[in-house]
């Protein structure tokens, strides 16, 4: 498995391990797999060679699971570097004669899509034309994203953001993780896309009231120039702002029972998630 040590992956990590399965991570330094304590080898998504001597240390694999870090800033014009990385990874994966790839997408990639959307479409054309075996989880945004900055900005106790009333049906990377650990253990889902939400759609007004935290919706010149003075590159800035646009207008309300048709389980509501410890 990759992204062992992100949020689906540390969930994942402790799944299969509880489960008895004979799984390996796939890490950058021996040190991050010391810390994971479960079988690892040394590779890196920039290093296509270090992926072939993974494989081949590894042995015959059955399964990989494909996940890695999303949409990150770069300079404008310039391409993601996850699409060169996941591509690669594909292609070493074909090579030593993987059973299935197993990927982590997002929620509504589409050409040309913005943020990590277009890259993760990509990346889904090159799996699906590389003739290796595939399954797809396509997941909302994680409840895990309000912990590391990810789902909006905090400034003095206020979630702050361009989102309205827009309703986001976020998901528990650790329902996203049980997912993966069917598809990857079992033997349903080839050839499948599985899209992963929380059973319930929030406003992020009401997802602030249970952070206890007060609520700021601003309006999108006035998030992109704040976002702006703290450096971050204006094509990001212009993508993130489309995105709290988009969920404004209930681009992410959408709630399916996809997470309770894998696992057999209703996923975790955001109060669950909170009262479990945020992780």
């Amino acid at each position: 498995m990759t992204g062992a040590t992100g949020s689906i992956g540390r969930h994942l990590v402790r799944q299969l391990a509880a489960a008895g399965a004979d799984f390996a991570a796939l890490v950058r330094t021996a040190a991050k797999g010391e810390a994971l304590g479960c079988r690892y080898v040394v590779g890196d998504f920039d290093d296509p060679g270090s992926l072939a001597a993974a494989f081949a240390r590894l042995g015959p694999v059955d399964r990989l699971l494909l996940n890695s870090t999303g949409a990150v800033p770069v300079p404008d014009g310039a391409p993601q570097p996850m699409v060169r990385r996941q591509n690669g990874a594909i292609d070493a994966a074909r090579a030593a004669g993987v059973g299935r790839v197993v990927k982590i997408s997002a929620l509504g990639p589409r050409p040309g899509g913005k943020l990590s959307l277009g890259a993760h479409w990509d990346i889904e054309r090159h799996l699906k034309a590389s003739g290796v075996p595939w399954s797809i989880l396509r997941p909302s945004g994680f409840m895990q994203n309000f912990t590391t900055g990810d789902g909006g900005y905090v400034r003095d106790g206020a979630l702050v953001g361009t989102f309205g009333a827009g309703r986001v049906a976020y998901v528990d990377a650790a329902d996203v993780a049980a997912c993966a650990a069917v598809l990857l253990t079992g033997e349903r889902g080839a050839g499948e896309t599985h899209v992963l939400t929380g059973r319930e759609a929030l406003t992020h007004r009401e997802i602030a009231a249970k952070l206890g935290l007060g609520f700021r919706d601003v309006p999108a010149a006035e998030a992109a120039a704040e976002l702006r003075a703290r450096g971050l590159p204006a094509g990001f800035v212009a993508d993130l702002v489309w995105l709290w646009e988009d969920m404004a207008a209930g681009g992410l309300s959408e709630v399916t029972g996809a997470v309770a048709e894998l696992t057999g389980r209703e996923p975790r509501t955001f109060d669950a998630w909170l009262a479990a410890g945020q992780e």
